[in-house]
């Protein structure tokens, strides 16, 4: 039932992220497309590791034969929302400080000396 959706979910919120980065100028969409690429990678990761009726590891009454989920792609995923959460925080903090010192939140204004 569930098909190839989460893979199509997940390309299409990569290309998205992508389109962001290469056509939006300001600071604080193209943090946005960032996030989309990463929730696209997440989103990929977690539907590598899906097993229809899968049995998380952890469970140690589950039968011998029962088919068991990978833990390694929700271990990599956790770690890649923690890594996510730093970068998008730094990003967001980039561009209040740049906000501040510039007045402004395009990046091609930012690219021009002052002077």
């Amino acid at each position: 039932m569930i098909g190839n959706l989460p893979f199509v979910v997940s390309m299409v919120l990569v290309v998205l992220g992508l389109w962001t980065l290469m056509t939006r100028r300001n600071l604080i969409k193209l943090a946005v497309g960032i996030v989309l690429i990463e929730n696209g990678v997440n989103l990929f990761l977690v539907s590598l590791g899906y097993v229809r009726g899968g049995i998380a590891p952890i469970y140690t009454f589950a039968p011998a034969d029962a088919p068991m989920v990978m833990p390694t792609p929700q271990a990599l995923t956790l770690t890649s929302i923690v890594i996510g959460m730093a970068t998008t925080a730094l990003l967001l903090t980039f561009a209040v400080v740049i906000h501040r010192h510039r007045g402004t939140l395009d990046a091609g204004k930012i690219r021009e000396l002052r002077g």
